[in-house]
């Protein structure tokens, strides 16, 4: 073919550049593109097998299951919508090759009529040795339409969580959310890295809770009514999170929780509501314990000097944190009445090694609080060089916590 004489060559150049670089999403390698679809709902990567031949089993190898209730179709009635969901999960298992499972993620509103359906989904993953298992049963009877029959407690199969988890030998990372009813969770896992309880709301008696994880990293214990908490090994825990609604009601959960700190004093990093004072003056805690290790600390707070007074005895256990990062915290009750001498009592700040604090603030609220505490701080911080405000304007979420039952029903 002869050459246009008139054409630029850079022009030609340029156009043989961009047919040499563009690639067809067929022309993508399978690892590839199992590894995209395993971002997305089941329901969507299923989808894709109307795309071509080649796609049409690919669904099928993907190494992880995410059934997101929130992403199916609705039908005509919340009971016909769950129904065709829990229809199309059994297929889906069905369909699918028994192939090792990276993770298994399920929404579901459990009812006792399913539980057969729930055993036998939970029992395919672990048989597929799935190394991360992440059950949301939507239960919080407050929340969805109460049924008049049939139980809400979800059992285990095998007894797996409650009689040590040995059941699930391959399982690194376990996220448990909404578990009505659930009375006793016994952890014990050499291979249990990440561990998340949420919402975990109980019938009559509270959750007495058992870890003994040696290799757990990460933990975090977030609006769950625990009537005893025992921690036997976590020496290899970095993280520890734990939060709950903000109610006088709900300290006792929170205390038998904090409490336990002691025996995990090796944390660096740790995030946890504003209860401090309270805790101190009831002498909760050894008085020789520190979080010695301690270099990132995220408190949810306000600017009151009771909070004030639970900040400084906090900070007094953590004599070489760098970092601090405060939020707003969402009250449901005032806070307890001080004595006078309490409320004349200047704050004190131990933070010989804190370098830098960041206050997450609502424009417009506790404005004179927050000088006042950010001279404070200008004032006591020995090495303290970055103080950043990050404003939360409206639509951006401030942290609060998802009320409890007895709240919703009051």
């Amino acid at each position: 073919m002869e050459e246009n004489p008139n054409q630029d060559p850079s022009a030609t150049t340029a156009a043989d550049a961009t047919s040499t670089t563009t690639t067809n999403l067929n022309d993508l390698s399978q690892d590839i593109l199992l590894h995209i679809l395993s971002f997305l709902p089941t329901l969507e990567s299923i989808t894709t097998s109307l795309i071509s031949k080649k796609w049409k089993s690919l669904w099928s190898l993907v190494p992880s299951l995410n059934f997101s209730y929130v992403h199916f179709p609705i039908y005509k009635s919340f009971f016909t919508t769950r129904q065709f969901f829990s229809e199309f999960i059994d297929r889906t298992l069905i369909l699918r090759p028994h192939l090792p499972l990276q993770k298994f993620r399920l929404e579901f509103i459990y009812e006792d009529r399913y539980g057969c359906h729930v055993d036998s989904w939970v029992r395919y993953a672990i048989r597929n040795r799935v190394s991360e298992l992440d059950l949301d049963f939507f239960i919080d009877e407050s929340f969805h339409i109460v049924e008049s029959e049939g139980r809400r407690d979800y059992d285990f199969p095998f007894s797996a969580p409650r009689n040590g988890f040995k059941a699930c030998p391959n399982i690194e990372v376990l996220k448990l959310e909404n578990c009505y009813g659930m009375e006793n969770l016994r952890l014990c896992s050499e291979k249990l890295k990440r561990l998340g309880l949420s919402s975990f709301y109980t019938a009559e008696r509270e959750l007495y809770l058992e870890l003994d994880c040696p290799n757990l990293v990460w933990l975090g214990i977030d609006c769950v009514e625990t009537g005893e908490f025992c921690i036997k090994n976590l020496s290899s825990l970095i993280e520890f999170r734990t939060s709950i609604a903000h109610k006088t009601e709900h300290y006792g959960h929170w205390f038998k929780v904090v409490k336990q700190l002691h025996r995990i004093a090796h944390i660096k990093h740790l995030v946890v509501q504003n209860w401090w004072r309270k805790l101190a003056a009831k002498d909760g805690i050894p008085k020789d314990f520190l979080l010695h290790n301690l270099k990132h600390l995220e408190l949810q707070t306000g600017y009151t000097q009771y909070d004030l007074l639970g900040m400084a005895a906090l900070l007094e256990l953590c004599p070489n944190l760098e970092t601090m990062i405060l939020d707003p915290l969402y009250k449901i009750d005032d806070d307890e009445s001080l004595s006078e001498e309490l409320l004349n009592k200047p704050i004190h700040f131990s933070i010989p090694s804190l370098k830098e604090v960041k206050l997450k603030v609502i424009p417009g609220e506790n404005q004179n609080q927050i000088v006042q505490f950010v001279a404070l701080l200008k004032k006591q911080g020995v090495v303290l060089d970055k103080i950043v405000l990050v404003p939360l304007y409206s639509g951006i979420s401030v942290s609060r916590r998802r009320p409890l039952r007895a709240e919703v029903n009051e």
